[in-house]
């Protein structure tokens, strides 16, 4: 039996010239089907990754969709919590032990909650130091100063931005006597 007739060895010749990358009975280059399933690989793991990106971004688009529309209606909600503490501030002194006032303040303390739940926390501005980027002067005392003597209306941060400043009047605020809280 010559080696043609024996199968055993015209097997392993046929998988030597495979591995030389020559396959002549097939008519098929290894080395070029090798080469186009990289290509493929390669052009399957760009795919995979543009998708990764694509669905980060469009998280990220979404998460921020939702912070503006919370914004939108948290600017909204505190102007109804402004109008509840004038309420109560303008509550007669025999009233302000009233059940009427002891609800008021229950729901007063339900709106800042929630606004605390949601990332609201007022800025603190009585006594500080005039800052344009959290206060809004509405007055002037004539005597000149840059401190917060009377706060208007307080002020909101929503996470590290400005919800609304502060609505101040700016004077001398050398003693705490010259700092008051004017409500209207």
């Amino acid at each position: 039996m010559t080696d043609t007739q024996n199968p055993s060895v015209a097997s392993d010749a046929n998988l030597d010239e495979r591995a030389d990358g020559n396959a002549p009975e097939s008519g098929i280059d290894l080395d070029a089907v090798v080469a186009e399933r990289d290509r493929y690989l390669d052009q399957l793991q760009r795919t995979a990754a543009d998708f990764a990106n694509y669905r980060r971004r469009i998280e990220q688009e979404r998460a921020q969709q939702r912070l503006a529309a919370n914004e939108q209606l948290l600017r909204e909600i505190v102007p109804v919590l402004d109008d509840l503490q004038r309420g109560l501030n303008s509550l007669p002194p025999d009233q302000q032990e009233s059940k009427l006032a002891e609800g008021m303040r229950w729901v007063e303390q339900k709106f800042l909650t929630t606004l605390k739940k949601h990332g609201v926390t007022p800025i603190k501005s009585l006594g500080q130091s005039f800052d344009p980027s959290v206060h809004e002067a509405v007055e002037a005392d004539p005597a000149g100063g840059d401190t917060v003597v009377a706060v208007y209306a307080p002020g909101y941060r929503l996470g590290e931005d400005v919800l609304r400043p502060a609505m101040v009047k700016v004077g001398p605020g050398e003693d705490g006597k010259t700092a008051r809280r004017q409500d209207g």
